[in-house]
């Protein structure tokens, strides 16, 4: 499947990440492009609350990764590896054990890991648009 969503404003990603978790049934694993302040933290923020995160949700931008807790799906993981240097640094820290753990893991550059994406996983693509509104491929 293949939807294309169009947010106004930044507060509606809460309802569009609700919306793509429906959808989208399948893979856990989301692959969340975009540039640089297009909104990729923000999405995965509405994908926690969505999935009842009780932890407060930031970017791991240095850490690598963050692990959440969820009411009702198990730890949530959220990857950005913008900052890697070479694919060994996310190989040293075991991410198959996270990307294969059946959780909900959110990947932000994942540009950065091609390679050691699984076969099915979310496409997320954040556009921002000169009008200040963005477009959200999906592909599921």
């Amino acid at each position: 499947m293949e939807q294309l969503y169009i947010c106004h404003k930044l507060d509606e990603l809460d309802g569009i990440a609700e919306e793509i978790l429906a959808d989208c049934g399948g893979p856990r694993l989301f692959a969340i492009y975009g540039d640089m302040g297009s909104g990729k933290t923000t999405l995965i923020k509405g994908f926690c609350k969505a999935l009842k995160v009780t932890d407060i949700v930031t970017s791991p931008t240095f850490a690598l990764i963050n692990e959440y807790r969820s009411e009702n799906s198990g730890p949530v993981y959220h990857f950005d590896v913008y900052r890697i240097k070479k694919l060994e640094e996310v190989m040293d820290i075991g991410y198959e054990t996270y990307f294969y753990s059946g959780n909900y893991v959110f990947v932000e550059w994942p540009e950065k890991i091609r390679e050691l994406l699984p076969d099915k996983y979310v496409y997320v693509k954040i556009r921002e648009r000169e009008d200040g509104k963005r477009e959200i491929l999906v592909k599921c």
